[in-house]
């Protein structure tokens, strides 16, 4: 929306400054994108007087001019054919930008003789098109500022321009008129009511109008007059001025005027020349099929249901949207009709685009304009055509009636209060919506027709909150709940969340962030994809349904990756898994992936492939870091998503899993076209206990006095035996001082079937005892032993190697 600033004081008696309006209207809610200043672009330049001119000695269209300027007489060529002696011109010297030639003036010579500035013409400073000659100044003083004798004598010259964003809640503020009732409602200047005295009809018109039944919805109100014997033409100066100046380009007297309404009072006009109008008008929906040549001289063609305004012929306009060519107001229109219609916002919105028509008037109408305007704009229209271009004018023509726009709204002044955070006096917050236009029945707030936004009582506080303007707030600490220390805020879901984070980004993760939503068939791959976890309104058919976990997310930007040339990842997320749609179906998930190796290439050999190993130490460590217990049970029944047999599930009991890890299927990382093998780890964050002791401080450091004892052992056992159960047994053996059991060594293969027999293997492990209360003695220790030996053996049937 752009307006110019002697435009907004047209309707704002105002002493504010530019400044002082742009900040007020940003403050506002109506925010400014730009300012053309004018005087700002010609601050630079002076007037001049011509003392001498005399012809160049060696250039018969030049000029060599004595100049008199602030600075003292300056000599300066000059090719114009009115540069001649005591002429008061422009001046820009030397050092001045002269932006209609992007140039900045230096000292220079032409043709052997040197120039110290430059006269300059309106094309030169982008004034007009105007070069045939520079500019002639009928007064002026010496040294004067050219700007400041535009603002004396032609204002309009360096009228500042403002350009403003409007929210789609805001159509009042697509008028200039709307725009100076907030400013004056903000205290910077008094609003100035625009009257009009109707003109006195001298005959009722041979034209009518009527609204079909079925197209009173979309068309509430059509009003209209007939002028006959206008003059068109040229619009005034002023007119056109103000139409320039915000980008509009004067057609005729007709054409402007609509046009200066629309900006001016957000009233939307069309006018038709009576004398191409067959018949009667006529207001109603589209068959289908039709076709119309309209102003911007394309053809459309309506779809059913759009409306329509039609006469005896045929199509005449594009109801809301864009008048009919055949109708249209040209240099010899003698007799108009000028129409004021109402419309209804949504239907004009489905038809522009629908017919791909962007305008003005379809602009303003599908956010709302005042339907109660709609006579008294027709009639300031039709006062300005005839008091401009004559004519007499027949009684309005009216079809349908003014919508009802009454509303009324609690005006609660100790709430506005509460939740704006300030203290706005009542009678403050009352004179507020006034001067708003709003109407106040005691404590009840009737919104003006103009303002469709205004729906409810909250709308009351915000139009109370930014007049009084939000920048006055402040800020003040809140108040503690209780006395001392605070309690801590996160809970203990969040607490573990952070820890989790923590560490899998301390084990070299880069974590990610992905959509929830994932498509059927990658949901499917990892369990998912039920009707149970199918959105109602997906954004694509990518995401039509809510993930089971946050693994395919993580899949998916390893392959973008991969494509990218970047083979080794580490990726985790910490996000929701979903199982169905009902709040207890959603889960917290640590998710992590490895693919590739374990790091760059070296002289050592230190690289290698990732493996299950790789993903189990990790979810081994992060469920340390979060609080898990120490000994747990690793199973090999997985999800259908990791490597049978190349993964595990780390659980509590028989039902309790915390986690699971290993190799990803093939088939999963075929489907979601990643290089392998990849493995991944994921943690249910919520089936770890939380520890039953809730103080604040940490328990005493239990340190052994005493040294500890390692043994080791070598088994002979079945090839197809987990070391897992090795360690679990041996563990077992005694609790109170076998503290530590590790595999150090396995020895399988050929070689090993050699020494010990089909189907056989070694595998050693070391175990640790650490004493309490007395340094053991090799008895004790030995009686230890003996229970390791008795506890594999049973557990696994392996034997000690000899």
């Amino acid at each position: 929306m752009k307006f110019t600033l002697s435009w907004l004081k047209h309707h704002l008696d105002t002493q504010a400054t530019l400044d002082e309006i742009v900040y007020a209207l940003t403050d506002l809610g109506l925010e400014v994108e730009s300012i053309e200043n004018p005087v700002e672009r010609l601050a630079a330049f002076t007037i001049g007087k011509v003392l001498h001119a005399e012809k160049h000695p060696d250039a018969d269209k030049l000029r060599v001019c004595k100049v008199a300027t602030d600075e003292g007489e300056l000599q300066i060529i000059c090719g114009a054919p009115n540069a001649r002696t005591g002429i008061t011109v422009v001046v820009a010297k030397p050092g001045t930008y002269v932006p209609g030639i992007d140039t900045t003036i230096g000292v220079g010579k032409i043709r052997g003789i040197e120039s110290f500035g430059m006269m300059c013409s309106e094309r030169e400073m982008e004034m007009s098109d105007e070069h045939d000659g520079i500019i002639e100044l009928p007064s002026g003083e010496v040294g004067q500022g050219f700007a400041d004798w535009l603002a004396e004598h032609q204002p309009e010259r360096v009228d500042p321009v403002i350009e403003i964003a409007i929210t789609p809640n805001r159509p009042d503020a697509l008028g200039v008129e709307g725009i100076a009732r907030d400013l004056a409602a903000r205290g910077l200047g008094t609003l100035i009511a625009r009257e009009v005295e109707p003109v006195p009809a001298s005959f009722t018109s041979p034209v009518t109008v009527t609204i079909d039944d079925d197209t009173l919805d979309g068309c509430p109100l059509f009003c209209a007059r007939l002028i006959r014997g206008v003059r068109n033409g040229p619009s005034p100066k002023w007119l056109q001025d103000q139409l320039r100046a915000i980008g509009l380009r004067p057609i005729s007297f007709l054409v402007d005027v609509t046009n200066f309404f629309t900006y001016d009072r957000n009233r939307p006009l069309h006018v038709f020349d009576a004398d191409k109008v067959a018949g009667n008008l006529r207001v109603h929906r589209a068959q289908g099929g039709e076709t119309i040549l309209a102003l911007d001289d394309k053809e459309y063609s309506f779809q059913p249901g759009q409306m329509v305004i039609s006469d005896d012929t045929g199509p005449e306009s594009i109801a809301g949207i864009m008048g009919g060519g055949a109708s249209g107001c040209t240099e010899e229109t003698v007799n108009v009709l000028v129409e004021s219609a109402c419309w209804d916002p949504v239907q004009i919105a489905y038809a522009g685009r629908a017919l791909k028509i962007n305008s003005d008037a379809r602009y303003r109408f599908e956010r709302g304009v005042d339907p109660a305007f709609t006579p008294v704009g027709l009639e300031h229209a039709v006062r300005m055509i005839v008091d401009h271009a004559g004519g007499e004018v027949s009684e309005m023509i009216t079809a349908g009636a003014i919508p009802d726009t009454d509303r009324a709204y609690r005006l609660d002044t100790k709430r506005v209060e509460s939740l704006v955070g300030m203290e706005i006096p009542a009678p403050t917050q009352r004179a507020t919506l006034e001067a708003l236009g709003f109407r106040l029945d005691g404590d009840m707030a009737h919104p003006p027709s103009w303002r469709p936004d205004v729906q409810g009582e909250a709308d009351l506080v915000e139009e109370v909150a930014r007049i009084a303007s939000l920048t006055k707030l402040e800020g003040k600490p809140m108040a503690r709940a209780g006395a001392g220390v605070p309690r801590p805020v996160l809970t203990p879901m969040q607490l573990r969340e952070a820890a989790a984070r923590r560490m899998i980004a301390a084990l070299g993760y880069n974590e990610c962030v992905s959509y929830s939503f994932i498509d059927q068939a990658t949901a499917a791959l990892f369990g998912g994809g039920s009707e149970a976890t199918r959105l109602e309104n997906p954004i694509s058919s990518e995401m039509s349904h809510m993930r089971p976990t946050p693994l395919p997310g993580l899949l998916q930007a390893a392959a973008r990756n991969q494509a990218r040339g970047f083979a080794d990842l580490a990726l985790f997320e910490i996000g929701p898994a979903f199982s169905g749609g009902e709040p207890d179906e959603q889960r917290q998930l640590a998710c992590g992936i490895l693919v590739g190796t374990t790091g760059p290439r070296d002289p050592h050999g230190a690289r290698r492939p990732v493996d299950l190993f790789d993903a189990k130490a990790d979810i081994e460590a992060v469920l340390a870091a979060i609080g898990a217990p120490a000994k747990v049970q690793i199973r090999r029944d997985v999800p259908a998503w990791l490597h049978p047999g190349r993964a595990g599930a780390i659980c509590l009991g028989p039902k309790n899993v915390l986690g699971y890890f290993g190799e990803l299927h093939p088939k999963v990382l075929n489907a979601l076209d990643v290089k392998g093998p990849a493995m991944a780890f994921s943690i249910e964050l919520a089936a770890i206990p939380f520890a039953r002791a809730k103080g604040t401080g940490r328990p005493a450091l239990d340190m052994a006095g005493l040294q500890a004892v390692d043994r080791d052992f070598a088994f002979v056992l079945d090839a197809d035996i987990e070391a897992l159960s090795v360690v679990n047994a041996a563990a077992g053996a005694d609790k109170a001082l076998i503290v530590e059991v590790r595999v150090f060594d396995e020895f399988h293969g050929a070689r090993a079937e050699a020494q010990m027999g089909a189907g056989k293997k070694s595998l050693a492990i070391t175990i640790r005892l650490q004493p309490k209360d007395h340094t053991l003695r090799d008895e004790e220790i030995e009686a230890v032993n003996r229970k390791v030996i008795e506890a594999v053996s049973k557990a696994t049937g392996g034997t000690l190697r000899g």
